[in-house]
């Protein structure tokens, strides 16, 4: 069944129910956004000359039109590659490219750096710039029937980092994130009509995912005026917006609770913070359940198992008469409805209760695999499980504790940073011979970048330097804050650098 139907079963419901808003501002109902996305997606259909399953790429920050494109695209038949908007240009085109996509939509601001670089791309067919003229017109088209599309068809193609360098496009059916959204409902929160989601978080990630129950039950969708996270404007909304729900990374939620003017703000509105992508310290938990009530929810998941893999309720994040309450808070939580969880050893053998080993899940949320990748695929879904590179064990209660990340992933500010990708870019310096990068931590984003870097005899490199190469190549969020300059990397006797030493030495610090 095709995911459009989300709103155009809520446009029939609810249709004088607001839609989308702006700030403080309504901008559409849910009677005029179900008139005018198919009107969109006949134009998308014109504009790109597409065909069904052709991708369409979004690279816009949060907006009212977002959510639009997104519908569109899906009620056209198409499948949506909704692109991080702090992406470098160059990491941009690469999954333009690497996506075949026919079509792009991008904020004006983030215009002037990609296109130079779409006539590299064969198979791109234009680009459009979301709000000018030209994307106006596109509500002129008659309006078009919703397409048939079997459960299996694209839907979302979610391009995670990857160690090798380049990111792997997670294919997401319909089928996906219909059960994404069912799964909300089962195990994170109840959404009525008269409810709201904040998206200070992007949508092309979590917050949109979690939009998708939202706009089921005819929930209003706000976009702070800012187009992203600030806790003043962030708690001004609070307090205007009734059943306020968000999906914060833990950093955010750590910012908002030692916000200024949290000391005087109205929270009674906050429905549920559902936190997710990183890890959240207990000290930190505990606090913002002091500050905000109990209104957290925690899930743990993956772009190749969307959100959905474990979770603890609000209920369980307040139940302090357990003997192990402060162990469950934090643990990961336990498995979702429909989804299977395990944790095994190198040869994929269940493990018993307490021992470490790798998490892998299957369920109807699991991705169908990589784009154009059929040996990742075969890896990563080896035996019909989802093998999720992460370190953990699950107790006798199945509650899942994640011990370490696997592949050495770096997580600041909620986004993922994985370090060979910024190692390779560091070593195209002439005068670097050697680079390890790990994460720091960090009070206010988790963990911030840190490179280890040995220079060439003789040579001097530069932090300037190294960083200029950086901005040149990958996002800026993605860059070593700082530069050591070492003589050598602690290695093992296999020549393997020891990133646990080099982690341990920041620790201390």
């Amino acid at each position: 069944m095709n995911l459009a139907n989300l709103l155009h079963r809520a446009a029939k419901a609810w249709g004088a129910r607001p839609a989308l808003s702006t700030g403080r501002d309504i901008r559409l109902s849910y009677a005029q956004m179900g008139a005018r996305v198919p009107k969109l997606a006949a134009g998308l259909i014109a504009a790109g000359q597409l065909q069904p399953g052709d991708r369409v790429a979004l690279l816009l920050k949060n907006s009212p039109e977002y959510w639009e494109l997104l519908f569109a695209i899906w009620h056209a038949g198409l499948a949506a590659v909704p692109i991080n908007a702090k992406l470098h240009a160059r990491e941009v085109a690469w999954i333009l490219d690497n996506s075949q996509a026919r079509l792009a939509v991008v904020s004006a601001a983030l215009a002037e750096d990609l296109l130079p670089l779409t006539k590299e791309i064969a198979s791109l067919q234009r680009v459009m710039i979301a709000q000018e003229r030209d994307f106006a017109r596109l509500y002129d088209a008659e309006p078009m029937p919703m397409a048939e599309v079997a459960p299996t068809s694209l839907g979302w193609l979610f391009y995670t980092s990857g160690t090798t360098g380049r990111p792997k496009g997670a294919m997401l059916t319909h089928a996906n994130l219909w059960s994404a959204t069912m799964n909300y409902f089962a195990d994170v929160d109840r959404v009525d009509p008269v409810d709201s989601m904040i998206h200070c978080a992007p949508i092309s990630h979590g917050s949109g995912l979690y939009g998708l129950p939202h706009v089921a039950r005819g929930a209003n969708q706000v976009i702070p005026a800012s187009g992203g996270f600030d806790p003043a404007e962030t708690l001004d909304l609070i307090a205007h917006w009734k059943n306020c729900s968000f999906f914060f990374a833990p950093t955010m939620v750590h910012r908002l609770v030692h916000a200024p003017q949290i000391t005087t703000a109205k929270t009674d509105n906050l429905k549920t913070l559902v936190y997710g992508g990183g890890p959240m310290y207990v000290a930190d938990l505990l606090e913002a359940m002091g500050v905000l009530g109990p209104k957290l929810a925690q899930i743990y998941g993956q772009g190749e198992a969307p959100m959905t893999i474990t979770g603890m309720d609000k209920a369980m994040h307040v139940d302090d008469g357990h003997p192990r309450y402060r162990e469950r808070l934090g643990s990961a939580g336990i498995a979702r409805t429909d989804v299977e969880l395990r944790v095994v050893d190198a040869e994929d053998r269940p493990l018993p209760p307490g021992e470490i080993g790798e998490v892998i899940c299957r369920g109807p949320v699991v991705m169908a695999g990589y784009w154009r990748n059929p040996e990742a695929t075969a890896q990563t879904l080896r035996g019909g499980w989802l093998h999720t590179g992460d370190m953990g064990s699950i107790d006798e209660d199945g509650f899942l504790t994640l011990k370490d990340r696997s592949k050495d992933m770096i997580i600041s500010g909620g986004s993922n940073i994985y370090p060979r990708e910024v190692e390779e870019v560091l070593l195209k310096h002439p005068e670097v011979s050697e680079v390890s990068v790990v994460g720091k931590p960090h009070a206010d984003w988790g963990e911030e970048v840190v490179a280890f870097v040995v220079a060439r005899d003789g040579a001097n490199v530069t932090a300037e330097a190294l960083d200029a190469l950086c901005l040149d190549h990958i996002a800026r969020f993605k860059r070593p804050k700082q530069y050591r300059f070492v003589p050598a990397l602690p290695k093992n006797n296999y020549g393997k650098v020891l990133k646990t030493e080099l982690r341990a030495m920041l620790q201390k610090e």
